[in-house]
């Protein structure tokens, strides 16, 4: 069953930052290539930070100006809301890019999975882990939290999946169908996709409600590809950041919370690797 088409590819090269689009890519086992490829390193706190705890990030863009592969990334440029740009692996990179975030940290390229304290992650801002929680995921008193039990067992210790930057899964799938329901759900909030980062935008072929949930647990079929589909993306404090023209707005998570069930599209793995290309259409297998 054919259930839509790839709208638009995206890829964020640096974690958090704002990426690229893509006329192409071939999905190998960590997804499009680069993707994620490099994050930052709070120096004060310790660990992998992304826009959770660093907002600042979402001003800045990222992009390669050479291809990376599927096992290596090279440094990608990195432009500042003011416009100054500089390669990720720059002498001054560090320097700049902690200046324009008002907080120290180390860009750093993506490393083997073997080496487990880069992953580990750094000092919560609260010792109370309920706080915590509610903290990063900008949940209000009464709001339930993610069941997180359904995420790799790693991600309590780790930032990430050890070998990658990804919050969970490699890939995350969104549709325009949700984008118009949250639109509508939300009036007065600017429901754009800058504020989700999916990986595929799907033309979706139901036209209304959150067509994706239901592709929890099943595979997809898409260009060359087939995905398996994990579970639907609980969503954060990160989508209520202002940052270029969208402005700041925690409305927009409480109507997710109350309305989409905590979640706004979903993640997947690559079951079967190929090249994928906006106009593929994605078949429903399984």
């Amino acid at each position: 069953m054919i259930v839509g088409r790839i709208q638009q590819l995206f890829r964020y090269p640096v974690k958090s930052m704002a990426g690229e689009t893509l006329a192409r890519a071939t999905l190998a086992a960590r997804g499009i290539p680069g993707d994620r490829g490099w994050a930052v390193r709070d120096e004060t706190r310790g660990g992998i930070r992304g826009a959770k705890k660093i907002p600042a990030l979402m001003g800045c863009r990222a992009r390669y100006t050479s291809e990376p592969s599927a096992e290596e990334e090279p440094a990608p440029e990195i432009t500042l809301p003011d416009g100054a740009a500089f390669f990720a692996d720059a002498a001054d990179a560090n320097v700049r890019l902690s200046e324009a975030l008002g907080t120290k940290v180390t860009l750093w390229p993506r490393l083997p999975a073997s080496e487990l304290a880069h992953y580990r992650r750094g000092a919560p801002d609260h010792a109370d882990v309920a706080t915590e929680l509610r903290a990063i995921f900008g949940r209000e008193e009464g709001e339930p939290l993610p069941d997180l039990s359904v995420f790799p067992p790693d991600l309590f210790q780790y930032e990430s999946p050890p070998g990658t930057y990804f919050d969970a899964f490699p890939l995350l799938l969104l549709s325009d169908a949700t984008l118009r329901r949250l639109q509508a759900l939300a009036p007065a909030s600017r429901v754009d996709v800058r504020r989700f980062r999916p990986n595929l935008l799907i033309e979706a072929v139901e036209g209304d409600g959150f067509p994706e949930v239901a592709w929890a647990g099943r595979r997809l079929r898409v260009g060359g590809a087939v995905l398996a589909v994990t579970v639907p993306c609980p969503r954060c404090v990160m989508i209520t950041h202002g940052f270029d023209d969208l402005p700041r707005d925690t409305d927009l998570l409480r109507t997710v919370v109350r309305e989409a069930g905590q979640s706004v599209g979903v993640y997947a793995r690559i079951e079967r690797p190929g090249e994928v290309a906006p106009g593929d259409e994605l078949e429903l297998l399984s």
